[in-house]
């Protein structure tokens, strides 16, 4: 039998994290615990992450929500997934919680990621802001070896972003480079900002237009010169038949998943069982968790077999961020099996 506990925690950015939807310095988490009542060690930790302005299950009431959840899961002693469909941020803390305290171990699934033997291809993250300071973020990320880049635009002139993507792709023509739009190109301007975008040899664009406008995405990616990936369109699609919908209506090269924001473990794997059986790609992200997300995340990615770049280096970005053996190294996420791990309290990490 075990109990619950909630741990609000406050994450600090290292240094304002610029977004389509303004600039991020803290990020609201919550951490449940599942605590074994004959053993206190013997625990699970997982963590509720949702963004206030992106995800489909926050509101002011996220914390009574959670509590609500929390009580179920005690009384039932098991996680139930069908009720927690439309609150992923909440399934997933849940699920991951549930999952560590049965391995009764950080490693939670037995892969060579998590055994320490392989690392985990990441692409680097060139976050929103001027001109000059994304072409810094460019060359820090090359000097450190990556060879995937994601850029997020619509921060400044697109004719600039173009620039930098020119300079970047000039002076590394083999590097993967993905571009992330985050919704931020009007439909009627979609098609010609994509064309002029093709020539650079962009991997893929993420969101090139605003969620909900099905009929204009799937007319997008049906003429589009380069691939389009879907993330927030995902969003609030909760169930496995308007999964399939909205796959089979759009008909995107790609869908990224971020199990905080697209349904959990649980509901990633929906995402990515309908994706193979309509020839649709797919790579795992993060959103902004702590280590302890991440390290779910990663984990579980893991065991997925994908050999595609995945966003999973969002784990540096804080300054009070728990003690995980997470590491980046050149270009991939690896997993020490002997490093440090969260050893008091988690209250006392402020």
């Amino acid at each position: 039998m075990f109990t619950t506990e909630i741990i609000p925690h406050t994450l600090r950015f290292k240094q304002p994290a610029g977004t389509s939807r303004g600039v991020y310095r803290e990020h609201r988490v919550w951490y449940v615990l599942f605590r074994n009542n004959n053993d206190p060690s013997h625990m699970g930790i997982g963590e509720c992450a949702p963004l206030p302005d992106l995800s489909c299950d926050y509101d002011d009431n996220y914390a009574e929500t959670l509590s609500r959840f929390c009580r179920i899961t005690e009384e039932q002693q098991q996680v139930e997934t069908e009720l927690l469909r439309r609150y992923p941020s909440i399934l997933f803390g849940l699920e991951t919680a549930l999952r560590h305290y049965l391995q009764h171990s950080w490693q939670l699934w037995n892969s060579p990621f998590s055994r320490g033997e392989e690392g985990i291809p990441i692409n680097g993250l060139i976050w929103m802001g001027s001109f000059d300071r994304m072409k810094q973020q460019a060359k820090n990320l090359l000097e450190k070896g990556f060879r995937c880049i994601k850029l997020k635009i619509g921060a400044i002139d697109f004719d600039q972003e173009l620039e930098l993507l020119r300079y970047i792709r000039i002076s590394h023509p083999s590097l993967t480079l993905r571009v992330d739009a985050n919704g931020g190109f009007a439909p009627q301007e979609a098609g010609e900002k994509l064309q002029r975008l093709a020539p650079l040899k962009i991997h893929s664009i993420e969101q090139p237009i605003r969620a909900g406008q099905w009929e204009e995405m799937a007319q997008l990616c049906n003429a589009t010169p380069l691939p389009i990936a879907l993330d927030e369109e995902l969003i609030g699609i909760h169930y496995p038949d308007e999964k399939r919908r909205l796959l089979e209506t759009i008909q995107p090269q790609y869908i990224i998943l971020k199990p905080s924001l697209h349904g959990g473990i649980s509901g990633c794997n929906e995402w990515i069982a309908l994706a193979r059986k309509l020839g649709i790609g797919w790579w795992i992200t993060s959103a902004l968790e702590s280590n302890i997300g991440l390290n779910s995340i990663a984990q579980w990615c893991a065991t997925l077999g994908n050999p595609l770049p995945q966003g999973l280096g969002t784990g540096s970005l804080y300054l009070n961020n728990l003690p995980l053996p997470l590491e980046i190294r050149d270009d991939s996420l690896w997993f020490k099996t002997s490093g440090n791990f969260p050893d008091k309290p988690l209250q006392e990490y402020g």
